[in-house]
């Protein structure tokens, strides 16, 4: 068998490549604030802040249920009815799972021409808490998968549709999905406006950690907007998320057998690598190539002298994780530092082109995985210590592009099963102003405030795209349940 290959040779440029901008006037040099923000208001022009008010299919709008076969083309085939069985349960997490269904529609949708660096999957279930290497609480989105240089507008209304429907899925009234909606849109642009205002630093540095939002459900309680069981719930969530990490990670997947560590098996939402190349590669084999692997992952770490030097590999497992990731390779790699008692649990994930890539320029970075860590490292307030990429050659011939972090590392998110409708309302606050907080690192926050405005009529239109998307995912969800219904595809649950 041939050794994987891993390139972590530096691509191209770190800058973003612009889509044709229809008239937009040039950006302003950075240092330039007056002209960004007349830049942002000309935007208005060929993009009404109106204009982005409702949604219809247009007469050609490819079939939804034809886009996600074409996904599992590129996918583990075992795995596919899994991620299928996760759709099914309802429009929510159908919609988790529909992400190139969104973009290849949002792709005929008005943009201002502003670009910035956007996530690409921007639902309400991809923000949440998780530590930084300092060891603080940080709430901030948590899922690049599909990053690209792109309209922010599409961020923005895929997060106010995810909102819509999981209230629908929640069974809120019309009122209360409504001011969830503008509430969440409100949050954005409120932030963008005041990280515009704000001296370039502080822009810079804004984030949202567990004392400001301890802080911030102290003062929605005094307020009684939100109930003292709200509180408890919320409190609970963020000592959940402390506890998480490689430790206990650990102790749920790891076991002794015969006095050295494995990984459970749990096929087959967790297979242990020897089970899966059990007659092309001996444990030697195994050992030998990680060993190089993570060698070279090294070299795409921020630290020159980084605590990866000081473990070393164990085992590693396939595993199956997410809604719309179902399919993708995904492993865990439990690794070990001074003994049994000192592990660090890793996790590898396939990076394949986002789905925003057939809709806007290419990426600049010819790795995948350097384009999810890049596109991270630029959104997020504090990025996972651990986070780097690298290419396999697998022993199918197959080169294929990897992001590793660690797993679990105080990670903590919202239940929508628990959300009530003042839970809902205080998450989309907290959702809205951290998307914002993002774009504002990664695009221009000067202009994209200036197109906003002070007004509500974003807020308004974004709000009125949102319920119509809804019944957009609702006809999807209805077309996809009935290519299951007839055979067309297999959904296979195993939990």
């Amino acid at each position: 068998m041939t050794a994987p290959a891993f390139d972590a040779r530096p691509t191209a440029s770190e800058a973003a490549p612009r889509p044709a901008s229809s008239g937009i006037p040039d950006p302003a040099p950075r240092h330039d604030f007056a002209g960004r923000a007349a830049a942002g208001r000309a935007a208005r022009v060929n993009a009404p802040r109106r204009s982005h008010a409702g949604w219809s299919p247009p007469a050609d709008r490819p079939d939804p249920v034809s886009l996600l076969e074409e996904q599992a083309t590129t996918r583990v085939p075992e795995l596919v009815p899994i991620r299928y069985a996760r759709m099914l349960v309802s429009p929510f997490t159908f919609y988790r799972g529909a992400a190139l269904i969104m973009a290849s529609d949002l792709s005929g949708t008005p943009a201002s021409g502003i670009v910035a660096q956007i996530c690409g999957d921007a639902h309400l279930s991809n923000f949440g808490l998780f530590s930084s290497p300092e060891r603080d609480q940080v709430f901030d989105v948590n899922d690049f998968d599909e990053t690209l240089p792109g309209p922010w507008e599409w961020d923005v209304k895929r997060l106010a549709a995810s909102f819509e429907i999981a209230a629908r899925y929640r069974g809120f009234d019309d009122h209360d999905r409504r001011r969830i909606v503008l509430t969440c849109v409100a949050a954005y642009r409120e932030q963008m406006r005041l990280a515009a205002k704000a001296r370039v630093l502080d822009a810079w540095y804004d984030h949202l950690d567990a004392a400001a939002l301890r802080e911030w459900f102290e003062r929605e309680r005094a307020a009684s907007r939100i109930g003292r069981k709200q509180l408890k719930r919320s409190e609970a969530t963020l000592a959940k998320a402390r506890r998480r990490d490689s430790v206990r990670a650990f102790t749920k997947l790891v076991r002794s057998e015969g006095g050295v560590m494995r990984i459970a098996a749990d096929p087959p939402l967790i297979v242990p690598i020897e089970e899966l190349v059990a007659d092309e590669m001996s444990r030697a084999d195994e050992e030998r190539i990680m060993r190089s692997l993570l060698q070279d992952y090294r070299t795409t770490l921020p630290l020159e002298r980084h605590p990866i030097a000081e473990f070393d590999y164990v085992h590693m497992a396939r595993k199956v994780v997410g809604v719309g990731s179902v399919g993708t390779r995904a492993w865990v790699i439990l690794m070990r530092g001074r003994d049994d008692r000192d592990p660090l649990m890793l996790q590898a994930k396939e990076a394949q082109p986002s789905v925003l890539e057939r809709f806007l320029p290419p990426s600049p970075y010819e790795n995948h995985g350097e384009r999810v860590v890049r596109g991270q490292r630029l959104m997020q307030a504090a990025s996972d210590l651990f986070l780097g990429w690298q290419r396999v050659t697998g022993i199918d011939g197959v080169r294929r592009d990897f992001y590793l972090r660690q797993l679990a590392d105080g990670k903590g998110a919202a239940d929508v099963e628990l959300m009530t409708p003042k839970a809902g309302l205080l998450y989309a606050q907290m959702c809205g102003a951290t998307l914002a907080r993002a774009h504002a690192r990664a695009g221009d926050r000067v202009a994209i405030a200036a197109y906003l405005g002070g007004s509500d009529r974003f807020d308004v239109a974004i709000a009125a795209f949102a319920a119509d998307y809804a019944d957009q995912n609702e006809r999807d969800y209805d077309a996809f349940a009935r290519a299951v219904a007839s055979g067309r595809l297999v959904a296979a649950d195993t939990e």
